[in-house]
């Protein structure tokens, strides 16, 4: 009973500590993180026109969860399963019978410079991969035990699919462990490989069929490349688990003079813990592990290793879809696994050599300081990046814009014209992708143009280049044919007057002003995206059989123990 109540405890506490500010109301707002209270399912969430599908399908899902749930109990639950099954997945994952152990890989996964990266700069789509690809390496050793586990592992892999680089990695997961010597190891990798790879199948539908070529500004390779956060560069960053190209989703700890020698430090427990990880697993399975690990880390080091900027550059410029990897760091998934898993096993073999040296209470003293370590090397993941996580209220203006929108649909240009807004409402200014696309239930342009800096990384979406063309050219916004003129007044400078000219003001409220183009005419009908449609249609029935078939499998379980003899359930 203790081996299976601590982990789920360590879990809980870590989700605490780490998501303590979601106890207040409201929302959390930052970067790519936009939850509102009810956001629509529409058809440029399924299936974006001349944009690459880079939110699919993740905006559908969260649409249609939403009309169940509230926005802001959503991404508590969704922000809190991330942190909880990340820990709890790598616990029950690493192979050991010691409980200390699985607490040590448990904060060791679940306290990571990845994860607060990636939590700071709200990429919370990859963050249910990151805790799902603990449950999937279980699972696919399950399957290569013969005790079953296709299901689970397809479960973790549609989780993990609700965003293009999950459903990537969970693809390389499944490749990589399922093949080898076992029985029905063709059948299973077929299974897992085939289905998996129908699990993609919403994005990849959509970024074949969507009016964009699919190749990206090679720009972006220089902007999203793993980023030096101390003395060490970006090797040592990347080798700790951080290193993400937005200095303002960096926790300030990163930069202490002391984390790259630590860093030095876990790498070798690491390695000392591999021994006793080959004797644990098949070796076959350690060796694949370790080739899904080191290929993650390498992908993510293209981009600062020399001449890969230029390989990654031409890929992206030239190979539809290459873009999905400019930003290597975030690949690092496999790799963050290995060190939690090898590491916590290292820690053991310290303890066992400390307890044979001196007593046990030597031992278990290591393992409570190596389960602590993560957290005194990173203390500012807690409280929500000490502070960073804060929810706020909606002001009431988007309420009202929304139904007015919905009452008459049509396309919606956001001003300022700039993909990400800092509202003086949203906790001191904190910067948010636009979120009139998610809050309004009609189609809205926003530029997709991405400023690093200095560097401008050009965007997809031919839509909004020819918007940015009318505004570089002083012509009126009436002249694009959309309906709409959304100003986030509080976001930024004011338009030009010639930007307006025509239009006509239906509501001014605080924070927004809607004006409609008087002279608007509906365009013809967009044909239904067909073959996206499909695609859903086809992952989501996937995922409900993987779901339906195991809770009947669980029942059957549940009522054959109860109608089991003892004599029966004794042998069973």
């Amino acid at each position: 009973m203790r081996e299976r109540l601590v982990p789920h405890g360590v879990a809980a506490a870590v989700t605490v500590v780490v998501l303590a500010p979601l106890a207040l109301p409201g929302y959390v707002l930052r970067y790519d993180m936009v939850f509102v209270p009810r956001q629509a399912l529409s058809w440029e969430a399924i299936a974006p026109a001349t944009a690459l599908p880079r939110a699919v399908p993740q905006d559908a899902v969260v649409a249609l969860a939403s009309q169940v749930v509230p926005g802001w109990l959503l991404q508590r639950l969704v922000l809190c399963a991330i942190v909880y099954l990340a820990a709890l997945g790598a616990a029950r994952l690493v192979p050991t019978g010691r409980v200390a152990v699985r607490v040590v890989a448990a904060v060791g996964y679940a306290w990571t410079p990845y994860l607060a990266e990636r939590l700071l700069i709200g990429q919370w789509g990859l963050l249910v991969a990151y805790a799902a690809l603990p449950w999937l390496v279980r699972a696919a050793l399950d399957v290569r035990a013969g005790r079953g586990g296709l299901r689970r592992l397809l479960l973790a892999a549609s989780a993990s699919a609700i965003t293009p680089t999950g459903g990537v990695l969970a693809l390389a997961a499944v490749a990589v462990l399922l093949p080898g010597r076992y029985p029905a190891a063709a059948r299973s990798t077929v299974l897992g490989v085939g289905l998996t790879m129908l699990l993609n199948a919403p994005w990849l539908v959509a970024g074949f069929v969507t009016a964009h070529a699919g190749r990206s500004d090679p720009a972006g390779v220089v902007a999203f490349a793993a980023r030096a956060e101390n003395w060490a560069g970006p090797l040592v960053a990347l080798a700790g688990t951080g290193g993400i190209w937005n200095g303002q989703s960096t926790p300030a700890s990163r930069a202490v003079v002391l984390v790259p020698l630590a860093t030095v430090l876990l790498l070798a427990v690491v390695g000392y813990g591999v021994a006793l990880l080959r004797r644990r697993w098949p070796p076959s399975v350690v060796g694949r592990f370790g080739l899904l690990a080191a290929g993650s880390w390498l992908a993510a080091a293209v981009g600062v290793l020399p001449g890969g900027a230029d390989l990654l550059g031409w890929l992206v410029a030239n190979v539809p879809g290459a873009g999905l990897f400019r930003d290597g760091q975030k690949l690092l998934v496999p790799y963050a696994l290995a060190l939690a898993v090898s590491g916590a096993l290292g820690a053991e073999r310290i303890a066992d050599r400390l307890a044979a040296r001196f007593d046990a209470t030597t031992a278990a003293v290591t393992l409570v300081g190596a389960a602590l370590l993560p957290v005194a090397l990173l203390p500012d993941l807690a409280l929500g990046g000490v502070g960073r996580l804060h929810p706020v209220a909606w002001p009431a203006d988007w309420a009202t814009v929304a139904r007015l929108t919905a009452q008459r649909p049509g396309e919606v240009i956001s001003l300022p014209f700039q993909e990400y807004q800092s509202h003086p409402w949203n906790h001191h200014g904190q910067v948010v992708i636009d979120p009139a696309p998610r809050y309004l239930a009609v189609p809205v342009l926003i530029d997709d143009t991405l400023r690093v800096g200095d560097l401008a990384v050009a965007g997809e979406d031919r839509r909004a280049a020819q918007v940015r063309e009318v505004l570089a050219a002083g012509a009126p916004l009436s002249s694009t044919g959309s309906r709409w003129v959304l100003v986030q007044r509080a976001a930024g400078p004011a338009p030009a007057p010639a930007a307006l000219v025509g239009l006509r003001t239906v509501h001014t409220g605080k924070d927004l002003t809607l004006y409609e183009n008087p002279d608007w005419t509906p365009p013809p009908a967009p044909a239904r995206p067909g073959p996206v449609g499909w695609a859903h249609l086809l992952t989501a029935t996937i995922v409900v059989g993987i779901v339906f078939s195991g809770a009947a499998r669980a029942g059957y379980r549940v009522v054959a123990s109860r109608h089991a003899s003892p004599a029966e359930g004794e042998g069973g």
